[in-house]
């Protein structure tokens, strides 16, 4: 199988969770990511907006807003992301998603909680085919923990990656 075979295989995986399935899940999801953020000293969080197939975090970031701590969200500009302040209003950018207005206030992130589509056997992101988070953390001269969530865990033992395919230091799944 090669990469884009496993993509297609994981997205229709994906596509099928019904709505209380997707809620049940997502909100042990948001738990899990809450609890782990507690433990550790986290005050600047990468998160992003989803996408229906990809985990609801939006509880996650009113909580995370309401105790003092900084999400960031992507900021699409052509090919690549820049990590942006989370704030309303939310508007559609030209590929079609939500995002906030840009902004150039930056911190440090101590976490990076990053949707996937699929992990391979090296644990790194199989993600849209785009790359924008493989760019986006090929900058960074100090890397975030970095998380990866995704409803239900579409793991493959083969090496479909590449090595500038970002790995995860957690994977939440169920």
């Amino acid at each position: 199988m090669n990469k884009s075979e496993f993509r297609k295989s994981c997205l229709d995986r994906l596509k099928k969770f019904s709505d209380y399935t997707k809620y049940k899940k997502d909100k042990q999801i948001n738990n899990k990511l809450l609890k782990l953020i507690d433990g550790l000293d986290v005050k600047n969080v990468l998160l992003y907006i989803p996408m229906s197939i990809e985990v609801d975090v939006y509880p996650l970031i009113k909580k995370l807003r309401r105790r003092g701590i900084r999400v960031f969200v992507p900021y699409i500009k052509g090919d690549y992301f820049v990590p942006v302040l989370y704030r309303l209003p939310l508007l559609e950018s030209r590929c079609g998603i939500r995002q906030p207005n840009f902004s150039t206030l930056t911190y440090p992130l101590d976490m990076a909680i990053v949707p996937v589509v699929g992990i391979d056997g090296l644990c790194k992101r199989i993600g849209f085919g785009k790359g924008m988070y493989d760019r986006f953390f090929a900058k960074l001269t100090k890397k975030p923990l970095t998380v990866f969530v995704q409803r239900e865990l579409c793991k493959t033992k083969e090496i479909l990656s590449q090595k500038h395919d970002i790995q995860a230091d957690i994977i939440i799944a169920f």
